[in-house]
């Protein structure tokens, strides 16, 4: 079947492209090499080894901090950990220009034009990577400063489309004055993108509030008003009086906020009507009984004008005849709202972050509350004695992020890790709330010509989980963070038979199957991992215990794993059990 470009020569084939790459398109466009990108991801397989020196506390570790490219670490994380991730949090390099990361050494040039486009590469590459991992109700919170929001939202959009949930504001410092315009640039943002099920935390409803004085048989109520933000001019037939069945005083329709319900016959009418609701025992009058009446338009304008009078009752009111003579009830007309009816939490989270000890002025949003730059590097020097770490984010900004977007058994990342704060934002809430959250770390050495030795991983983000974890500082008393170090290798896809170990696959097993990581035992001829609601076997080599390890065994949620399935599944003949090949397996959920 001939394609629709079978008939162009190549000047018109060429033409054809040239003309689409002028064609402008809504968004961010930058210069990227697509085939380029897409072959980088798959260039070679990525395998994560346990250091047991820098590894703290005895295994099982249910903590990751990982050294190297957060590029490899990602691919090896997708492999292992794809849509388990509840919150990733990252403060990337802001795209200064200066020296101020390692990537400036390879990527960065101030005088560049592509020099942006070169960062949102980069980044680009990493987020869509970080995607894969977030959960059905995952989140993804990047720090940025107000140069590079702008390209980043874009650029975020592209990685993450249908995600973009919005941004926070915090204040950065206490004030500073502003060079050029006099403007104070005194706030960063952290921008969200958040998977379709995901939602912040909020603030539950108020329970006390909740009671149940008639004995309701659908539980605890509350009375809430029955009004909406549309005023008559708005919505005209929603405007109009009501009447109490049981005592036939008539209640006005706040002309500002009129009624969410219309009457039987009313045109228009759906959903429940205001009679429905009260044969429904929902409706609720307060000051029920209470009444006032006026004979004469006079009386009643006299009334108003003195505040003697109902005051959703005002002179300019078109029906206001219809009052004169009339039983009206005082008090507003209320609706029973039942605990049991709310699903959501009922303070949405404010996108402003409030300092900490700013006080409270509005009763509907719950707010994210967080120190200062300054809060960062004093928590570094006293963690290490001296400031080990520049730029570091307040532990509180993240611990409230984290606290609004996880619950206590989620796994929280940080792939541009650095000083570790969000390893010890982690650790604080576990301590408050008795929580089980893990964290995976991800940074590079940051090691250069000039410091061939640096290396941030190791002696800072590892470091910092190290030192709280043994701290007797009262404040980090109850913190305690278990960890694996792991490094990261590249190998060829044609040297995996030759260069990826049994330790190797047995971390990645460990990891693909949520499982806290242990040692390999190389002496062992095949290694067993039993958690809590699974079976982990890798076989090295056959040997008969296996066998009568595996009689008599559940065979649910049971893995075992050979480097050659087919010699020892000869050996199993009569038990139905699944022996999966190892390195086809890594392979294929690693190109996957």
């Amino acid at each position: 079947m001939a394609g629709k470009y079978d008939d162009l020569t190549p000047a018109q084939l060429v033409e054809l492209l040239e003309k689409r790459d002028r064609t402008k398109k809504l968004g961010l466009v930058w210069e990227r090499d697509e085939i380029e990108a897409d072959q980088a991801v798959d260039a070679n397989f990525v395998t994560c080894r346990i250091v047991p020196d820098l590894s703290d506390k005895p295994a099982p570790w249910d903590n990751l901090v990982i050294e190297g490219d957060n590029f490899d670490a990602l691919r090896w994380l997708r492999m292992t950990h794809a849509g388990r991730v509840k919150c990733i949090y990252i403060d990337p390099p802001y795209n200064t220009g200066n020296k101020d990361w390692v990537y400036n050494d390879r990527y960065m040039n101030r005088e560049n034009r592509f020099r942006q486009s070169t960062w949102l590469e980069f980044l680009y590459r990493r987020l869509t990577l970080a995607r894969d991992l977030l959960a059905e109700d995952g989140v993804l919170l990047i720090s940025i400063n107000d140069d590079q929001r702008a390209y980043l939202e874009l650029m975020a959009d592209e990685a993450m489309p249908g995600m973009r949930i919005g941004s926070f504001t915090w204040q950065t410092r206490a004030g500073t004055k502003g060079d050029g315009p006099y403007f104070s640039q005194d706030n960063e943002y952290v921008i969200a993108y958040g998977k379709p099920t995901f939602r912040f935390g909020g603030s539950l409803a108020d329970q006390e509030k909740y009671s149940n004085p008639d004995n309701d048989p659908r539980g605890p109520w509350t009375s809430v008003a029955l009004q909406t933000n549309k005023t008559r001019i708005e919505r005209e037939n929603s405007y109009f009086p009501v009447q109490n069945p049981r005592t036939k005083h008539w209640h006005p329709c706040n002309p500002n906020r009129v009624w969410p319900f219309l009457l039987r016959g009313m045109k228009g009418a759906r959903g429940a009507t205001f009679e429905d609701m009260f044969e429904n025992d929902l409706i609720l009058f307060s000051k029920e009984g209470e009444s006032q009446k006026f004979e004469t338009r006079e009386e009643l304008i006299e009334a108003i004008q003195s505040g003697l009078a109902h005051p959703y009752l005002k002179v300019d009111l078109p029906d206001l005849d219809f009052w004169i003579g009339k039983e009206i009830g005082l008090g507003t007309v209320r609706k029973k709202q039942f605990l049991s009816d709310l699903k959501e939490a009922k303070k949405p989270t404010s996108s402003f972050i409030r300092k900490l000890n700013e006080p409270d002025e509005d009763e509907d949003r719950i707010f994210v509350r967080s120190g200062m730059t300054g809060e960062g590097t004093r928590e570094i020097s006293r963690i290490f004695g001296h400031p080990a770490f520049n730029y570091a984010k307040p532990v509180s900004l993240i611990r409230e992020l984290v606290r609004q977007s996880t619950g206590p058994d989620d796994l929280v990342l940080d792939f541009f890790a650095g000083s570790a704060t969000t390893a010890q934002a982690v650790m604080e809430l576990n301590a408050e709330d008795g929580g089980r959250r893990r964290f995976i770390m991800v940074s590079s050495t940051e090691a250069s010509e000039d410091e061939p030795d640096k290396n941030i991983c190791r002696d800072v983000s590892a470091e910092r989980v190290r030192r709280l974890n043994a701290s007797k500082d009262p404040r980090y008393a109850d913190f305690a963070a278990a960890f694996a170090y792991l490094r990261t290798y590249e190998i060829a896809f044609e040297d995996l038979d030759y260069d990826l170990t049994p330790a190797d696959a047995w971390v990645a097993l460990e990891a693909m199957h949520d499982l806290p990581l242990t040692p390999y035992d190389p002496a062992r001829p095949w290694t067993l991992h039993e958690g809590d609601h699974v079976a982990l076997v890798l076989v090295d080599s056959f040997d008969n215990s296996l066998l009568d390890w595996l009689r008599g065994r559940d065979r649910q949620n049971l893995f075992v794993y050979a480097w050659a399935p087919g010699q020892i599944a000869q050996h199993l003949d009569g038990t139905d059990v699944d022996i999966r090949p190892v390195r086809d397996t890594l392979v294929k959920r690693f190109q996957n």
